[in-house]
């Protein structure tokens, strides 16, 4: 049976007394799922389409992540970014972004090229302080074995007392300490090193 409604009626008709063909029972509420916009389009106030590019990247709940990326990026220049990148590097890209922006906000200048600088500077400095303790490692076992040596020639007895001791005098060298130290000239001073 069909029934018409003409809007000249002033007869009111209830949804649920019509019928419609296959149609769920009135009886049962239809269940509506709100997907929440991810942040990038929370932010940009616009409507988060069902494929946006952006969405798995900046879930609704870290809006600061997209945030700092835009402010230095923009959102137009991440779209586009990503949008010439394979799904399978996308995010590492949006991490490194991310990472870029927030260097880039704790230092305008150098961003995290300025942090690599540093970290390098401090590798540079560790490492020059680690050989100038194994050369001051290396010649104070040349002391000791001078010192042995001397201690055997006053008892009477020969320097070969151990095989180790031999070993040790059959590599002995000398290096500039001023190799090791920058604010002395080169070849000021000579002293005795193991090779």
């Amino acid at each position: 049976m069909e029934s018409t409604i003409s809007s000249s009626s002033s007869r009111s008709v209830s949804p649920s007394s019509l019928s419609y063909p296959n149609s769920p029972p009135p009886s049962l509420p239809q269940v509506t799922v709100v997907v929440s916009p991810c942040a990038a389009c929370k932010i940009l106030r616009r409507r988060c389409v069902e494929k946006c590019v952006l969405a798995p990247y900046f879930p609704p709940n870290d809006p600061i992540k997209f945030t700092t990326a835009h402010r230095v990026f923009g959102a137009s220049n991440i779209i586009k970014f990503l949008q010439e990148l394979p799904e399978s590097q996308r995010a590492d890209a949006v991490s490194s972004m991310v990472y870029e922006a927030n260097s880039r906000l704790r230092d305008p200048v150098y961003g995290c090229a300025g942090a690599i600088c540093q970290l390098q500077k401090q590798v540079s400095e560790l490492q020059a302080q680690l050989a100038k303790a194994q050369a001051e490692v290396v010649n104070m076992q040349c002391q000791q074995a001078n010192l042995m040596a001397l201690i055997y020639m006053e008892m009477g007895q020969s320097p070969q007392a151990s095989p180790l001791q031999q070993s040790n005098l059959d590599n002995f060298t000398y290096i500039p300490m001023s190799f090791l130290d920058d604010n002395s000239n080169f070849g000021s001073v000579w002293e005795p090193l193991w090779t």
